[in-house]
C-alpha cells in the first residue's frame, strides 16, 4: 500500500520558515515525479512545486519563486519543502503528491497524495 505522510506544518510569523516533509513508503517513483500543493480555505487545491524524483529541474508557482525550494533524499525516500519569508496567504493545508507518469502541474496528474499539514503564517 503506498503511503504519503507529510510532517512539519505548523504556525509561524509572516517572514519567518518551515520544512515540510513528506515521506513515501509503499513503492518507488523513481522514474516519477514529487509534486506540492495547497488549498486555502473555499479555494481549489492549487500547484506549489514539483520536481523528478531523480532530480533535475524543478518548478515552482509564480507566487512562490524564490521563497520555496523542493528537493529530496531518495535513499529515504523522502520529498521536502524548504518555505521561506512566509506571507499570510501561504496559509493552507499543504499536500505533497506522487506520480509514475512524469511531471506535472495539475492535480489530476498525481496518482497518490498525502493526508495534508497546515501551515498558518500569522501577520
Amino acid at each position: 500500500q503506498v503511503q504519503l505522510v507529510e510532517t512539519g506544518g505548523g504556525l509561524v510569523r509572516a517572514g519567518g520558515s518551515l520544512r515540510l516533509s513528506c515521506a513515501t513508503s509503499g513503492r518507488t517513483f523513481s522514474n516519477g515525479a514529487m509534486g506540492w500543493f495547497r488549498q486555502a480555505p473555499g479555494k481549489e487545491r492549487r500547484f506549489v512545486a514539483a520536481m523528478y524524483w531523480s532530480g533535475g529541474s524543478t518548478y515552482y508557482a509564480d507566487s512562490v519563486k524564490g521563497r520555496f525550494t523542493i528537493s529530496r533524499d531518495n535513499a529515504k525516500n523522502t520529498g521536502y519543502l524548504q518555505m521561506n519569508r512566509l506571507k499570510p496567504e501561504d496559509t493552507a493545508v499543504y499536500y505533497c503528491a506522487a506520480t509514475t507518469r512524469g511531471l506535472g502541474t495539475s492535480r489530476y496528474e498525481y496518482d497518490y497524495w498525502g493526508q495534508g499539514t497546515q501551515v498558518t503564517v500569522s501577520s
